[in-house]
């Protein structure tokens, strides 16, 4: 790809600007309708490189189709990158702005000089020095989660289109709606897809491989007081909120929460609250590496809520635990070459691979039980949910090198 003229990051700077947050309280899907406004661009621009059968379903999702320049049985290799990003941080008016020939300084943002990209905070910059760094302004996130890997896709396909004589097997391309509200894949149709093996685009460093997620529940906690005037409650009223109150206050302090853990350590989180006298909840992430674990995470809280509420005889509570992701490492595991291969596609992009686990779970981790064994790769992208996101145009045209390479080694493996 030496004469190549790379178009990821001229796309990538023209998508992060399309508002596309995703809304953990909707009910439809895609949770909100703007989504669909970058994935209309995404089809018209495959549809421009000459690829005939990019759509765009109901549901939000992007479905397209690379066909083989080989004669040879390839696997078919599915790459994947999520349109939305994070409701944590304003995604509506993103300026992007491109940092030119990063020097190892502080990057001041221009719209809210309070909000510093400093190195000191961020030990990956060390190894931009020379590179170009693209940064949002200072009050909004940048969107480089997860635009930085449509990007990267966008532009692998553009290359795989201009050059035909590049060997590979079929590819299909999904962009999927809603994963950072965890709905990602909840639509997605299998069968259409038909791809034996994917890669999800969405990892941080550069040359990083993640085969290792978090598994993850959803527990919500229901508390049921007892409501009365509070003119006449003495001896009465069992406040739900004060309960609730006290579960969250008994969590523990300094173990199991993620400002008190790393690497393969699990946590329980609580990310919502809410109600009235009579009735409150807590909504919990639970997450832990080894999923039996998740059970053991879950019993802290129910025996915190237990001794809790035996101060309040005249209340109750109740828990529901749901399913979210399962740790994509248990499927991995039974399809080694979906990592040896991706390995060898990052060394021939002139990269040391890095094999590491991520504290937290992707599209893949889903699609990897549902049939699709699919590791992450990475897309240069840094400080997610953040106003201090950032990305190299460097980093990220390596990206879409590696993408390349993946598709030419199962060719050459087939």
């Amino acid at each position: 790809m030496n004469n190549y003229k790379f178009t990821a990051a001229e796309r990538f700077m023209r998508y992060v600007q399309v508002d596309t947050q995703s809304d953990p309280h909707s009910n439809a899907s895609p949770t909100t309708e703007k989504q669909k406004n970058l994935s209309r661009i995404l089809v018209e621009e495959l549809k421009a490189m000459g690829i005939d059968d990019a759509h765009l379903d109901d549901f939000g999702y992007v479905y397209a189709t690379i066909p083989a320049t080989t004669d040879k049985t390839v696997p078919v290799l599915c790459f994947c990158s999520h349109v939305d990003t994070s409701p944590d941080c304003s995604g509506e008016g993103v300026k992007p702005i491109v940092h030119k020939n990063y020097q190892g300084e502080d990057l001041i943002l221009p719209d809210d000089q309070s909000q510093v990209i400093k190195k000191a905070d961020h030990p990956d910059l060390a190894e931009q020095i020379g590179n170009d760094i693209i940064t949002a302004s200072g009050t909004t996130l940048l969107g480089a989660d997860n635009k930085a890997g449509v990007a990267e896709i966008m532009d692998a396909a553009n290359y795989f289109i201009t050059h035909p004589e590049v060997k590979h097997g079929k590819i299909r391309i999904l962009f999927t709606p809603d994963e950072e509200v965890g709905r990602g894949v909840n639509n997605v149709d299998m069968k259409k897809l038909g791809a034996d093996f994917g890669y999800t685009i969405d990892g941080e460093t550069l040359g990083s491989l993640e085969n290792e997620t978090f598994s993850a529940d959803g527990l919500k906690i229901t508390i049921h007081g007892v409501s009365s005037h509070p003119g006449f409650a003495k001896g009465k009223m069992e406040s739900a909120i004060k309960i609730a109150g006290e579960i969250i206050s008994a969590l523990p302090k300094d173990h199991l929460s993620p400002e008190t853990t790393e690497d393969k350590e699990g946590f329980v989180h609580p990310v919502e609250f809410g109600g009235t006298v009579e009735q409150a909840s807590i909504s919990f992430i639970i997450r832990d590496h080894l999923t039996a674990n998740l059970a053991k995470h879950e019993e802290v809280i129910k025996q915190i809520a237990d001794k809790v509420i035996a101060n309040y005889p005249f209340s109750k509570y109740e828990i529901k635990i749901s399913e979210q992701y399962r740790n994509f490492k248990e499927v991995l595991d039974l399809h080694p070459q979906v990592i040896e291969n991706a390995l060898e596609g990052i060394r021939r992009s002139g990269l040391d691979p890095k094999l590491q686990s991520i504290r937290g779970g992707t599209d893949g981790s889903r699609l990897s039980f549902m049939g699709l064994p699919c590791p992450n790769i990475f897309a240069g992208e840094h400080a997610f949910h953040s106003k201090h996101e950032w990305v190299s145009i460097q980093d990220m045209n390596k990206a879409v090198e590696t993408i390349v390479n993946i598709a030419q080694v199962w060719e050459e493996k087939a």
